[in-house]
Order: structure tokens, then sequence, then C-alpha cells
């Protein structure tokens, strides 16, 4: 492949996601799943444009996610994993996705305005909620368990999970540490969402949810291990300072908290998905942006944090800092 060819397969691969984001936009995958049916019926069944549909339907089986035989389309594998119907489906992080999207779209006038959201404040109904918590939890269901196995938390017993969401972490890190209790925080839909999960896994009894807003109200204290999983890019400089300083309130004396989010290397040209995700920041956040180790080492030193040492630094999110209180 050539240079120009390679740049324009980069180019025009938004039609291929435009196509499997419309498809679960529309949520195809679910109602084939239900009964592989030709294109007239499905039409019929979620009111769309026959023909319009038909097309849509054989570039989702020329991308490998259907099988069109008689006129009759079903599922690949590819294709069940975007069935809402199946326990191991991705379809809330395709539909984020299809919402992020939209956000993309303004990324011209964005570089020639640094124009950014005005405000901080939570606006998300709650198709959108559902769909950003589940899409977090697909990222984690294998991430989180690979996480928590790489980290030696023998001597803790109580953690302190700081915008939980469905809970995907503190499931892992119960899982994997039987004698550890958790304490899970967020804002009170979602603490309901987690509610549900840990029900589900039978680990309730082992767990206290509290509600809150971390911009806003102080962490519940009494805890010797704190994970920040995934919300520092959201923030600016001054609210991760602001947020590191109430973590280290709430934990005990020699609590250590442990930081998971993309890090940056010094040039903040690597990782490539960390470079990404800061101009996704940029257009979605007033003050988001991903960082380096050093600085969330100067952040956290001011909070008060010492010991402050970089664990990993991956391509996936899996970055992780652990940093003690004295």
């Amino acid at each position: 492949m050539g240079h120009r060819d390679e740049i324009m397969d980069g180019i025009m691969a938004f039609w291929k996601s435009r196509v499997i984001m419309t498809g679960c936009d529309i949520d195809v995958f679910t109602q084939i799943d239900r009964k592989s049916a030709g294109a007239k019926e499905i039409s019929q069944e979620l009111e769309l444009d026959e023909f319009a549909l038909e097309r849509l339907l054989e570039s989702l089986a020329a991308l490998g996610f259907l099988e069109k035989k008689d006129g009759v389309f079903s599922l690949t594998e590819l294709g069940a994993l975007l069935s809402s119907l199946r326990s191991d489906s991705i379809l809330p992080m395709v539909l984020h996705f299809s919402e992020v999207w939209n956000l993309w779209d303004h990324l011209t006038d964005v570089v020639k305005a640094g124009r950014r959201p005005k405000s901080p404040e939570h606006t998300e109904d709650r198709k959108s909620l559902d769909s950003f918590i589940g899409a977090m939890d697909v990222i984690g269901r294998d991430l989180s368990v690979e996480i928590v196995r790489s980290l030696n938390i023998s001597g803790f017993s109580r953690l302190l999970d700081i915008g939980c969401a469905s809970g995907t972490y503190s499931v892992a890190f119960l899982r994997e540490n039987p004698g550890l209790n958790a304490v899970l925080f967020d804002l009170e839909p979602v603490v309901e969402i987690a509610r549900k999960r840990l029900a589900a896994e039978d680990l309730l009894d082992r767990a206290t949810l509290v509600a809150g807003d971390f911009y806003k109200d102080e962490l519940p204290p009494g805890c010797d291990l704190a994970l920040l999983s995934a919300i520092i890019h959201q923030n600016s400089p001054s609210q991760n300072l602001d947020l590191f300083r109430k973590i280290h309130r709430a934990l005990l004396p020699g609590g250590t908290l442990i930081v998971r989010d993309h890090i940056m290397d010094e040039a903040r040209a690597a990782p490539l998905m960390g470079a990404l995700f800061a101009l996704n920041m940029l257009l979605a956040t007033p003050g988001g942006d991903t960082y380096t180790f050093n600085e969330l080492k100067d952040t956290l030193e001011q909070s008060g944090f010492t010991s402050i040492r970089l664990i990993n630094q991956g391509e996936k999110m899996d970055g992780l800092i652990a940093a003690q209180k004295p």
C-alpha cells in the first residue's frame, strides 16, 4: 500500500464507523437477533424506509456484521456483539461513540476558536447517562481484572471507589481480594446503577454506596485505599488539585491513592489514544485534558501526597500512578 492509499484509507474510515453506529442507533442488530428477516420486514418492524435500510444492511453485510442469504439478513459473530440481547454486548459503547461523533464534527471550529462548553454541570439525559455508564462497563470488564491483578493490595481493608460508575472496578477489587470491603461514591442515579450491579454479583454485603458530587461534596472518610479511575481527564489541573486534596483528607494516614488514566509521555505524542483523548476532552469538557506523569506528580505533591510512583504507562487508558498519604 502506498502512502496516498494509506492516507485515504484513514480519511475514509469514518464511512465504516458511521455505518456501524447507525446500525446501532436504530437497534437493527437486536431486531435481527430476535428474528432473521428481509429488509422489508425489518423496515416495517423498525418503521424505517425499506430502500435506505436495505442499503445499510448490505453495507453491514459487506463489513462482516451481517450475512445476507436469499434476501434474508442474519447476524454474524461480530454482529451478535452489537445486540442488546447478548450478555457480552458492546452496544452501549457504540451508542456512546455515536453521541461523541456529534462533538467531533466541531473539532475544526474548536481548534480555530478555542471554544469549550461553558458549564461543567452534568446535563446528560437518562439515555445518555445509561449509554455512558454502559460504555464504561464495556471498557472495564476485562481491563479492571487485569489491573487489579497487577496490584498488590493484600494489606488494605477498605476501598473508596470515587466516581464508581456501574461498579465494575469495585467488583473486580472485591472479587480478587476477599478480605476487602468497598465504599462506592458517585452521583445518585449512578449509585443506583452500581447497586443493581453489586446485587447481581452478590457483593452488596461488602459494599457501602454513597451518593454525592465530588466537585461539591467531601468524600466518605475512613478508607485506607482510594481508586480514581478514568476521572482526571475530565478535569482541569485546578479541579484535579481540589479533588486530590479531598481524597487526601478522606484517606486514613498511610493510605494509598491509585489513579488510572492515560498517562502521557513528556512529549505528549504517546500513547496515541491519549493524544486523541485530549482532543476528545477539548471538545467535551470545559477544562479536561490528558496529563504527563510529572504534571500529575506535581499536583499530587501540592495535595500532600508523597511516595508518588508510576506503576504502568500503557496504550489503553491503563496508566497507573500510586501515591501515599503520610
